[in-house]
């Protein structure tokens, strides 16, 4: 076993890694370099302390620095990793406080230095700061109190764009949505997004597509003042970049790490880094196998980091588990809506060149004589001749998104439409009809798949 266990990164995957190791191996020693000054926060929680609906942003926080010192780990916050040396076993570290530098030996190092915001080239982006970090948003939402403003731009209408966007609504701003794609949430095929599109412009988002950024102007003393688009000017009080982000592989490759073709660290099914002994990698700057895909991908979710995180930190420590892949399942709620989905999408399998059927329908979340019933709309995605389910995309209100688990099952387990629509599911009136809306649709594909065959 490993003397001396070194962590970059602080976050979901590090400090996963970190508090695994620790109990795998109650001896070793544990360093965990972190620049920000919180570990082990939820970023899919800030939109919701944006838009008010809690005050405290120590709720997103799951794990302090301190409370990881109480289990032994030697965390250190405001602490910058700037080179890794494999040969020599040692990473340079800055304390960005003091301003002090410094060398650390290590016997086995994990990565786990997560993602970084990509500000589109343009003018003035670089001056808008992210809202990513539990920081950055305490800062944000002072600003947004303290102004009075009334106006926002929101660049991006990805799942975090959009929740930005309803984040601004709910504090009363006039909120515009700007992205370059023909669609929001890329991740969607065109006719889901398109009820996502009209959810959030039924909260009064105005939704700008096909329309390139161009400039974000600030005035003289700081601030935004609008934005420049090929669709013209938009009066701007606030800016939110939320254009997406990339895997954190600077030091990475600096170091000689091997980078897959997505642009995160490549690593095995254990999270070791190919061709060095005792480095490991983690989290959103890390690759994954896609079952569906069948290649290496670079998925960025909370749940993939902390189970990656906890594998790299088990077999660290001698233990032998094995992270099984993705399969890119994600759920937002967007307004009135609740949105999810897995797998692939219908674009996504025809740009893999694998040839698919597909099947929509638009049902009822609960009975419909029930109070509280509302539309829901699922696609299916199987693929031809078999009629394995590849993906599932689901919209609608309360009720509606949870399901995307029981699809995410059978796309794991390589389960065939057929088989799906006579699933043993659960039915009461409170929370579906006799047949359950993914009994339906799964009915539907399996009859696409029969007439296609």
């Amino acid at each position: 076993m490993a003397d001396r266990l070194i962590v970059i990164g602080g976050d979901a995957a590090g400090m996963s890694a970190a508090a695994a190791a620790r109990r795998g191996d109650p001896e070793l020693e544990i360093v965990a370099f972190e620049r920000g000054s919180r570990t082990s926060y939820s970023a899919c929680g800030i939109p919701y302390f944006v838009g008010g609906l809690f005050d405290d942003a120590d709720r997103l926080i799951s794990r302090t620095p301190d409370e990881f010192r109480q289990a032994g780990i030697d965390v250190r916050t405001r602490t910058e990793v700037t080179a890794i040396d494999l040969e020599g076993r040692t990473v340079a570290v800055r304390d960005l406080d003091r301003g002090s530098e410094g060398d650390e030996h290590f016997d086995q190092l994990v990565y786990a230095t997560g993602a970084v915001a990509v500000p589109p080239p343009v003018p003035g982006a670089e001056h808008c700061e992210p809202v990513r970090t539990v920081d950055e948003a305490q800062r944000f939402r002072a600003r947004l109190e303290a102004s009075g403003a009334c106006h926002a731009v929101v660049i991006g209408s990805g799942y975090i764009g959009l929740e930005m966007a309803e984040a601004l609504v709910l504090r009363g701003l006039d909120v515009v949505l700007v992205d370059q794609a023909e669609q929001v949430m890329g991740g969607l095929d065109a006719e889901m997004a398109a009820r996502v599109q009209h959810a959030a412009e039924g909260v009064g988002i105005r939704v700008l597509l096909s329309t390139a950024l161009e400039e974000v102007r600030h005035h003289a003393g700081g601030g935004a003042r609008s934005v420049l688009t090929s669709e013209g000017e938009l009066h701007a009080d606030h800016v939110v970049l939320a254009t997406g982000v990339r895997p954190a592989t600077e030091l990475a490759a600096a170091a000689g790490l091997r980078l897959g073709e997505s642009g995160a660290v490549s690593v095995d099914d254990r999270q070791r880094c190919p061709g060095i002994n005792g480095v490991f990698a983690a989290g959103d700057c890390a690759e994954s196998w896609h079952r569906v895909l069948r290649r290496s991908v670079n998925i960025q979710l909370g749940t993939h980091a902390n189970k990656q995180g906890r594998i790299a930190g088990v077999n660290v420590t001698g233990g032998d588990l094995a992270f099984p892949g993705v399969i890119g399942t994600a759920v937002s709620k967007i307004c009135r809506y609740e949105v999810a989905r897995t797998g692939v999408c219908e674009r996504e399998a025809h740009e893999a060149g694998i040839d698919v059927v597909c099947a929509t329908i638009e049902d009822r979340t609960r009975a419909g004589y029930y109070p509280g019933s509302g539309p829901i709309w699922v696609k299916l995605v199987a693929e031809a001749g078999s009629g394995r389910l590849l993906g599932g995309q689901i919209v609608g209100v309360e009720g509606a998104a949870k399901r995307i688990d029981v699809l995410a099952v059978a796309v794991w387990t390589g389960v065939a439409v057929g088989d799906l629509e006579l699933f043993d599911l659960s039915y009461a009136p409170p929370f579906s009809g006799v047949y359950d809306p993914l009994l339906t649709v799964a009915r539907q594909t399996a009859k696409a798949v029969r007439e296609a065959g």
